[in-house]
């Protein structure tokens, strides 16, 4: 068996020099400081500690304590709010307690089209993607049933009047707004008037953009009427792989249940080593958050231009192509030459060039195409912005990415080229100074 350990340890290897070399551009993903991944990978990922701090279940929590109590805090801090829980062990898991704290099973919740850019689990117990089945966390965990709001194709956005009609004929318990693909601010206020005029509880899902909104960009959900803001602590909030629930709420009964919806309904062990690490990442986002934040847009931006000017059809050039750190393009040109998202992701991978297809609004109902191989790409702007890139580097990516989808280039003849250009960037920056690279692999020998 030692031979397979060894073997473990040396596939991890090659993964952290696969992205030493790579572009990452994976818009759910992001790169965490050496001081995160040092409380990361402490004894704290042995450690249950049920329950509320100062309320544990277990014994030997004095130090845990401090740490869940400190990185709540940092939380309230940073987002601006008055409630914060740091236990949800994922985004997915934040929503579970969001949906079990404001409906019950059998209740109606109006949420985004998954082909639009709903997530996953914002979806209905039995649906289909294309021609395959889904089961979604909304519907097929907690028993929602799910009607969709309405998306305006050409603003990438909810169609604000058709969804207030939706809202009104369906009157759901639960108005969620928030989604995976997210280039603009939501109409939240615009809407959560709509859905409490129907007796709806107002939710957000932030978990793409809670870096931006805690750095005080996009948007304020919890300003603008939602009532619970919850995330993924990994995306735009470059921390560890987690979740987080945020309310403004004083009413005590309230946190309480949301507490409880938490523990024990959702959770037991909450991953203590990752709430030290979200700890530490919070304090790096009150000191750094908002260059960071502001050069991850500006990035995107510069991306997004970039692509443009080499002849990708890059969405919404007329707004501005996006306000989050996302860049979406439809690459339905290229299905006779290189292919669609599908074949473009697997090429730029040759040349280490990591990004995702991604459906587009029209793929399934209107072009008749599937996930495996939709319409789109997603691109990302958050791990190369910690990288320390800037505009002038989102030129050269679009450049890489233009000899291999429209120039048709052997993407190996790019890797070269991409390792190359990596060497420069291989430092978190936007957090305390270390010695340790990014992707370095630390040896525990």
């Amino acid at each position: 068996m030692i031979e397979k350990v060894k073997k473990i340890k040396k596939l991890l290897i090659h993964h952290h020099d696969l992205f030493k070399n790579a572009i990452p551009l994976i818009a759910s993903e992001n790169v965490t400081s050496v001081q995160c991944r040092e409380a990361c990978n402490t004894d704290l990922s042995h450690r249950y500690a049920e329950g509320w701090p100062g309320e544990r279940v277990y014994a030997g929590c004095e130090y845990l304590d401090e740490i869940e109590s400190m990185c709540g805090e940092l939380a309230k801090k940073y987002f601006n709010c008055k409630f914060a829980d740091v236990r949800p062990i994922s985004g997915v898991v934040a929503n579970l307690v969001m949906f079990t704290a404001m409906t019950n099973p059998g209740d109606t919740m109006c949420a985004m089209p998954i082909p639009s850019g709903g997530h996953i689990s914002h979806g209905p117990k039995y649906g289909r993607i294309s021609k395959r089945l889904i089961n979604g966390t909304a519907g097929a965990v907690h028993g929602l049933d799910i009607e969709y709001l309405k998306f305006d194709w050409d603003e990438m956005n909810i169609d604000i009047d058709a969804s207030a009609k939706v809202i009104r004929e369906k009157k759901p318990k639960l108005l969620l707004f928030g989604g995976s693909v997210f280039l603009f601010p939501h109409p939240v206020k615009e809407l959560s008037e709509v859905g409490r005029e129907v007796g709806a509880r107002i939710g957000y899902d932030g978990a793409h953009v809670l870096g931006l909104i805690g750095s005080g960009y996009f948007q304020d959900p919890l300003a603008e009427g939602a009532e619970i803001l919850t995330g993924s602590t990994h995306k735009t909030l470059p921390g560890p792989q987690h979740g987080i629930v945020l309310s403004n709420t004083e009413d005590e009964e309230e946190k309480e249940l949301l507490k409880k919806c938490a523990f024990p309904a959702m959770l037991s062990n909450h991953h203590l080593h990752n709430v030290a690490g979200l700890a530490v990442t919070l304090a790096e986002m009150i000191e750094f958050g908002k260059d960071y934040h502001r050069q991850v847009i500006n990035n995107a931006k510069a991306l997004a231009q970039a692509l443009y000017e080499r002849g990708f059809d890059v969405l919404c050039e007329k707004k501005g192509f996006t306000e989050s750190h996302q860049v979406v393009v439809n690459v339905a040109k290229f299905e006779n030459s290189i292919g669609l998202g599908g074949d473009i992701e697997k090429a730029l991978e040759k040349a280490n060039i990591i990004l995702n297809r991604n459906l587009l609004p029209w793929d399934i109902s209107r072009d008749k195409r599937s996930y495996i191989n939709p319409g789109g790409l997603r691109i990302g702007t958050s791990e190369i912005t910690r990288l320390g890139m800037k505009e002038k580097e989102m030129d050269q990516i679009a450049e890489f990415m233009k000899k291999i989808v429209i120039d048709e280039t052997d993407p190996l003849k790019i890797l070269e080229q991409v390792k190359e250009f990596r060497k420069d960037y291989q430092k978190v920056h936007y957090c305390f100074p270390a010695k340790t690279n990014a992707y370095e692999f630390i040896n525990f020998e």
